[in-house]
């Protein structure tokens, strides 16, 4: 199947809105005053993006009230909200927890999901990677579930829990009798993880057997392939930011840009972003398309975008001197940001194993032992 890598024409015209509006409600200086006040989920913005620009139902079929259009619009959406490090459970609820729905075959909680009236997030641990099942931390016993899941992403605000329990897939309301939902101290500020706790909470069963294994892996692996384009957001931002400065702050009366060795970091930073980019867009497209090599570009593109959010972002630290390592710089943002996605969906390590045992890449030859004389 050939694989489109450029933006098209309806992927520019939603961008444009989607930066208008973080810039107007989630600006740098915005998102580090919604943390400094102890809740950075911003409802507002929320509501604004899911209801009134309809994006919380983008890749919900138009049959459940969605707009019909595929995770590779998603992805667009995804690098807007990486450069504002918006403090929105999109990435959780309109690409995770919507793909598991839509594997599961649940058309009730897709059409509430996809006019922005519910939230909904799969309860696993942010660091779970695609891959074989593991067995679930949560038991079930005629529709009560009872256990624990620790590290889950975008819980706190959801109002819908998709639990993996037993053999199955349920849904759980948030708020019903015997849920509990934990708050972590996490490194990451713009993305809450909470612990969560069921004694006897009652679920609607989605799936089971097979079918709910098979979807709980489409929603990790779309995650896996999303946050590629989210990481690729938060790299940019840091590129540009960092250009910017290096050209107005000078030392020895030149611009501090002017110095080669600020170039060469820059420019090596600049390819390994446009090379970030079409792995980005080529784990979309396949996710978009249902491509059976999703599998395949979802752990290139986490094994290769993690690092270089990372890199970005401590170049950027770095790079702005003094001030980019306070508070009241925005840079630390990005730069957790990075680093708490770079662990989201599976380590790089993770995904390169897994990668090499996708493409039956055989495994590296061992030195010989030295012989005794």
């Amino acid at each position: 199947m050939t694989i489109d890598l450029r933006y098209g024409e309806v992927e520019e015209e939603l961008r444009g809105p989607v930066r208008q509006l973080l810039a107007e409600h989630s600006s740098p200086a915005q998102v580090l005053a919604r943390c400094g006040g102890g809740d950075p989920y911003h409802p507002k913005l929320w509501q604004a993006l899911a209801v009134e620009m309809g994006l919380a139902g983008l890749a919900v079929p138009e049959r459940y009230g969605g707009g019909g259009a595929s995770l590779r619009e998603a992805a667009v959406v995804l690098e807007e909200l990486g450069r504002s490090v918006a403090p929105v459970p999109y990435l959780g609820s309109a690409v995770v927890a919507t793909a598991a729905l839509r594997a599961a075959g649940d058309g009730p909680l897709l059409t509430e999901l996809a006019t922005g009236g519910a939230i909904a997030a799969l309860a696993v641990p942010f660091a779970t990677a695609p891959g074989p099942a593991t067995e679930p931390t949560v038991r079930e016993q005629r529709g009560a579930l009872t256990g624990a899941v620790r590290g889950v992403a975008d819980a706190l605000a959801a109002d819908t829990l998709l639990v993996p329990a037993g053999d199955g897939l349920y849904a759980v309301p948030a708020g019903a009798d015997g849920v509990g939902r934990h708050p972590l101290v996490s490194l990451d500020l713009t993305r809450p993880l909470c612990d969560l706790s069921f004694d006897g909470a009652p679920g609607r069963r989605l799936a089971g057997g097979p079918a709910a294994a098979m979807a709980v892996s489409a929603g990790l692996t779309a995650g896996a392939a999303l946050l590629a384009s989210e990481q690729l957001g938060v790299a940019q931002w840091c590129l540009d930011t960092t250009v910017e400065y290096v050209r107005t702050r000078y030392q020895f009366a030149r611009p501090v840009g002017s110095f080669q060795a600020v170039k060469h970091r820059l420019a090596d930073l600049w390819v390994q972003l446009a090379q970030a980019r079409a792995v980005a867009r080529h784990a979309a497209a396949c996710a978009g398309q249902d491509d059976p090599d999703l599998p395949v570009a979802a752990a290139l593109a986490q094994a290769f975008c993690g690092p270089v959010a990372v890199r970005a972002a401590e170049e950027c630290v770095q790079l702005h001197g003094g001030i980019g390592f306070t508070w009241e710089h925005p840079a630390h943002l990005y730069l957790k940001r990075a680093k708490s996605s770079a662990i989201g969906f599976g380590t790089a390590d993770q995904h390169r194993t897994a990668l090499a045992a996708l493409v039956d890449l055989p495994p590296a030859a061992q030195p010989a032992a030295a012989s005794s004389s």
